[in-house]
């Protein structure tokens, strides 16, 4: 199989597995906590050319689940209003927290934050608005942030 192929495929099935490229995800990390992409993939336990394999599409998936978990971690920490609001010590300090983290993947448990619990965030978005503008909010931001979107159709889907 010719090389793009190759990467469209792997892009397909990250789009499948991930939710959207992983490509994208990392740099939307890179550029929210202001690191090189060697930074980050020693924060996240990963070799700097893995991860650049992983972002370019020469390779499908991440092998390893805490790496993964880590990712998550960071994803979720960058929407903490003092790191999304630029604070140098809060960027520096979600980041020593996540590459210090050890957390256990077993295949019940997949750690996903060190932060609020989703139950505590689908509520709070519960309380803000109707299950049908949430729906609607997950529809409009889908195309550029899915990861927000779907958090938002979990909330807008009936708790019971």
């Amino acid at each position: 199989m010719e090389d793009h192929k190759i990467v469209q495929r792997n892009i397909a099935l990250q789009r499948e597995w991930y939710g959207e490229p992983l490509g994208d995800r990392v740099r939307r990390l890179v550029v929210a906590f202001d690191v090189s992409q060697a930074y980050l993939a020693e924060v996240l336990g990963i070799s700097a050319p893995m991860l650049s394999q992983v972002m370019s599409g020469r390779r499908a998936k991440i092998g390893n689940p805490v790496v993964l978990a880590r990712l998550i971690m960071l994803e979720r920490k960058v929407l903490r209003p003092d790191v999304a609001g630029g604070s140098k010590e809060a960027i520096q300090a979600a980041l020593e927290d996540v590459k210090a983290a050890r957390p256990t993947v077993s295949r019940d448990n997949v750690p996903l934050a060190a932060g609020p619990d989703d139950q505590d965030v689908l509520t709070a978005l519960r309380e803000i608005a109707e299950g049908e503008q949430l729906l609607e909010a997950a529809e409009r931001l889908d195309p550029d942030f899915p990861a927000i979107a779907d958090l938002l159709r979990r909330a807008g889907k009936d708790p019971r």
